[in-house]
């Protein structure tokens, strides 16, 4: 096994949060050594190269929470970075739809929320509604001209080009294996070499509360994952909605519900759902980890989390065995869609942190030790927010490590 020289930084994680993060902590410190680890051959392949694709406006967040702030500000970082970079985006705005009075009495304290964000939203009756989608059935609806498509993975192929040009290392196909930290530095055992860094940011996603494990830093929290499951229209319905089309979520629920996504490819998606994983990394239909699974079933907060959400989890997981079921879903709001158009596309994986109560952790959570900051839940907007969490990241290890 190689041992490389000693890094001032090492960032584990290439996706556009570990991305966002490293270029930015080589353009603030260009004379520091800073390595990108990335366990797989290329960037962005798990949860940011399976969403969708969505720049997010800030709808949902309590206000003045890191969530809030970071999609706000995140939204517009992203469509400069974008016109810099010749990176193609639309903003194609967004449409809630409300189809019975009480999601219309939950739209209205939606409306309240954009407004609380300093979002610029638009309240429609149904005649405006048919008017703008007359394909989209609906009482009413909150128009969020703000919200735009992009391609993920092509933001993160730039940040990696720059981050090279900028004097980053990437090493790719280098699967951190264990961690060890000494007083002046840390010790990153990879698959194919032992690296050591004086700094270490883990941007590890699915894998976070592993990283934090290896270095024995006291946490509440486990991974549990979260299967989004989507089907792709067939190309004579990429016209069938001009904006995104999203239903009222029940604030009782921790996810979004079924929607229809405009993609920037020309193509429209339907989803996700939300169906519990047993792998971490089960982007397939059969997706099952021995590993996974037994750390999921001995964590205590996973049958809390089981206890109050089981009725839910039943119902997506009927829905995810049977497709008319999940078609129901799109036809409350858009009955041009019917089964044969549900055709199968990738799903996607959220990692979402569960605490030992059961709760789910709804903002960014961070860990630290002496030597090493993590990034234990990033939750959706995380694409959307890449930039401002990079540069909050940063600045967070300012007083550290100027002083290596």
């Amino acid at each position: 096994m190689s041992r490389e020289p000693i890094y001032d930084i090492a960032v584990i994680g290439a996706g556009i949060v570990g991305l966002s993060t490293a270029w930015q902590l080589q353009k603030r410190y260009p004379k520091y050594r800073i390595l990108l680890i990335e366990k797989e051959s290329e960037v962005g392949l798990h949860q940011t190269g399976h969403n969708s694709g969505v720049i997010h406006a800030g709808v949902y967040y309590v206000p003045g929470s890191l969530k809030a702030e970071f999609c706000y500000r995140g939204a517009k970082d992203t469509k400069t970075f974008c016109r810099e970079h010749s990176i193609e985006f639309e903003e194609c705005g967004k449409l809630l739809v409300a189809t019975n009075e009480v999601e219309y009495d939950r739209m209205l304290l939606l409306y309240k929320r954009c407004r609380e964000n300093s979002l610029k939203v638009e309240l429609l009756d149904q005649a405006e509604l048919n008017r703008r989608e007359p394909n989209v059935k609906g009482i009413a609806a909150i128009y969020v001209p703000s919200t735009g498509i992009v391609n993920y993975q092509k933001i993160c192929q730039k940040l990696a080009e720059l981050f090279d040009h900028a004097g980053g290392a990437l090493m790719l196909e280098s699967e951190v294996v264990d961690l060890k930290e000494h007083a002046s530095y840390v010790d990153i055992k990879l698959k194919n070499a032992q690296v050591q860094a004086s700094f270490l940011v883990s941007c590890g996603g699915l894998m976070a509360d592993r990283l934090t494990k290896m270095l024995k830093i006291p946490t509440d929290f486990q991974i549990i994952p979260f299967r989004g499951e989507y089907y792709q229209l067939p190309p004579q319905h990429n016209n069938i909605v001009k904006h995104l089309i999203y239903p009222i979520p029940d604030p009782d629920l921790p996810f979004l519900g079924v929607h229809l996504t405009r993609m920037i490819d020309g193509s429209v998606t339907v989803g996700p759902n939300a169906v519990q994983g047993w792998k971490r990394e089960g982007y397939g239909r059969i997706n099952f980890s021995i590993k996974d699974v037994a750390e999921m079933v001995t964590f205590v907060g996973f049958w809390r989390l089981l206890k109050t959400y089981w009725k839910t989890g039943l119902i997506e997981t009927k829905n995810s065995w049977f497709k008319a079921g999940y078609l129901q879903q799109v036809q409350k709001y858009c009955d041009l869609v019917e089964l044969e158009d549900l055709q199968p596309y990738p799903a996607g994986i959220r990692a979402q942190a569960v605490m030992k109560d059961g709760s789910l952790v709804h903002d960014f959570l961070f860990a630290s030790s002496e030597r090493t900051l993590h990034v234990c839940n990033a939750p959706s907007p995380a694409a959307t927010s890449a930039f401002p969490i990079g540069q909050y990241i940063v600045n967070k290890l300012d007083d550290q490590i100027t002083t290596l």
